[in-house]
C-alpha cells in the first residue's frame, strides 16, 4: 500500500506543487494574516505527532499534534512552518518539500501542509522542549484517535484522500 501510494503521488507530484504555490500566491491576505502554521509530515509513510504538553489552561493538553506553532512577527506560512519543524523535530526541510497548502479559518487563521520523507530521516529528529514526546504512526491512526487534536484529524483524511482518492475513504 505504501508503495502505490508513493507512486501514485510521484506522478502528480510536481502538478500538486504547482497548484498549491498557486494557491499560496493568489491568497496574499491569508498569507500576511494567519496566526500559525501546522505540518502532516511523513517519513516513511508514517505520521510525525508531538504529544502536547498537559499543562492546565493549555489548548488540546495531553494531546496528539503536529509539527508547528505560532508565527512569530513578519513570518510567512512557509517560514513558520519550517522554523516550527526544526524548533520541535530538529528536521530541516526546503520550502520545495512542502506540499498541500490550506488556509482554514476555524478555529484560527491558520495554515497547513504536508511533505514526505525518505523513512531514514526519522534517525535525525532531535526532539525538542515543548510537547512530552514525539512517535511516527500510521496516519490513519491519527485520523481514528481519540486524543488527537480533533480539527488535524480531518485535515490530514484530506491530505491522504488528496494523495490516493478513495484508499483512505
Amino acid at each position: 500500500m505504501v508503495s502505490e501510494l508513493r507512486i501514485g503521488s510521484i506522478l502528480s507530484l510536481c502538478d500538486k506543487s504547482e497548484r498549491a504555490r498557486h494557491r499560496l500566491g493568489q491568497n496574499a491576505s491569508a498569507r500576511q494574516d494567519f496566526v500559525g502554521a501546522k505540518l502532516a509530515l511523513f517519513i516513511g509513510g508514517q505520521l510525525a505527532v508531538i504529544r502536547r504538553d498537559d499543562t492546565p489552561g493549555l489548548p488540546y493538553a495531553g494531546c496528539l499534534d503536529l509539527p508547528g506553532g505560532a508565527r512569530e512577527q513578519g513570518e510567512m506560512p512557509e517560514d513558520c512552518v519550517l522554523r516550527e519543524l526544526r524548533e520541535e523535530l530538529g528536521l530541516q526541510l526546503p520550502r520545495l518539500a512542502l506540499q498541500n497548502a490550506r488556509f482554514y479559518t476555524t478555529p484560527v487563521r491558520a495554515w497547513f501542509f504536508s511533505a514526505r520523507l525518505p523513512a531514514a530521516r526519522a534517525d535525525d529528529i532531535v526532539f525538542g522542549d515543548e510537547g512530552q514526546d514525539w512517535a511516527l504512526m500510521d496516519p490513519w491512526d491519527f485520523v481514528k484517535a481519540e486524543d488527537a487534536v480533533p480539527h488535524f484529524r480531518g485535515r490530514v483524511r484530506g491530505v491522504l484522500n488528496e494523495l490516493s482518492p478513495g484508499k483512505f475513504g
